[in-house]
């Protein structure tokens, strides 16, 4: 029987800014990625994530980003790759206090949005965030796209890689995402991606945004929280998975 991980990206909310409906998503999820207070999140709020996520049995996830809360994490940041590293060990220290005073610890590590999508190609800033991970002192998988330059460097420093999908975004035809600054990069129709998640789990392929049919081998689907109806999107993605024989199931 095939077997997948969901994952969210949560602890986003900042003071009385409240992002997404974390304890609805628990529902459908399996990982949780924590904000760790970079891009999103402060102290109460990552606290807060961490004891539901682990009154829900979720396994938690660092959510490392770029220190830019003004652009929630989503601008590039031309830093040395010393200073990055030093920023994601800092988050990875933060969070697993957290996790452990919630009565777990953090398993795995999932870059956020700008940083996400540098380590796919930037040298020195995909290195920088395997070195920390390593200087953590623990072997956490590292969770990002396909073909990614940090996922080759994390297995070379003996990490596990975990590829990802994503279900509520658009792919371009040779399997990178398509730019939120372009049109319908964000998928909205449940029952569409349900169904591409489904081919996904089931033969390993995704539809692009020009109606190919590509090859994404992933171990883990991405649900975002913070888009509109997140939470809907989640449960028809469970559910659509259960129904076609996926079991559901953290990799972590």
């Amino acid at each position: 029987m095939p077997c997948i991980d969901l994952n969210s990206d949560v602890g986003e909310s900042f003071g009385n800014l409240v992002m997404g409906d974390d304890a609805a998503i628990f529902t459908s999820v399996s990982s949780a990625n924590v904000a760790c207070g970079f891009h999103a999140g402060d102290p109460s709020v990552i606290a807060q994530t961490c004891r539901n996520a682990v009154a829900a049995g979720l396994t938690i996830g660092a959510h490392v980003g770029y220190r830019d809360l003004a652009g929630f994490g989503r601008r590039f940041l031309d830093c040395s790759p010393t200073e990055l590293a030093d920023d994601v060990l800092y988050q990875l220290g933060a969070l697993e206090a957290m996790a452990r005073a919630a009565g777990s610890t953090i398993k795995y590590v999932k870059p956020h949005g700008a940083l996400y999508n540098a380590i796919v190609h930037h040298e020195g800033h995909a290195q920088a965030v395997i070195d920390a991970i390593r200087a953590f002192g623990s072997d956490l998988p590292v969770l990002l796209l396909p073909g990614s330059l940090a996922l080759a460097k994390a297995e070379a420093a003996g990490l596990r890689p975990v590829a990802e999908a994503f279900a509520d975004r658009n792919y371009t035809p040779a399997g990178t995402l398509v730019s939120r600054l372009e049109p319908n990069a964000v998928l909205h129709d449940p029952a569409t991606v349900t169904a591409n998640m489904i081919r996904l789990a089931t033969e390993g392929t995704i539809v692009a945004i020009d109606g190919t049919v590509i090859p994404m081998d992933a171990e883990s689907i991405c649900v975002h929280g913070d888009t509109a109806g997140a939470v809907a999107m989640a449960a028809a993605v469970r559910a659509g998975l259960e129904s076609a024989g996926v079991t559901i199931k953290s990799f972590a």
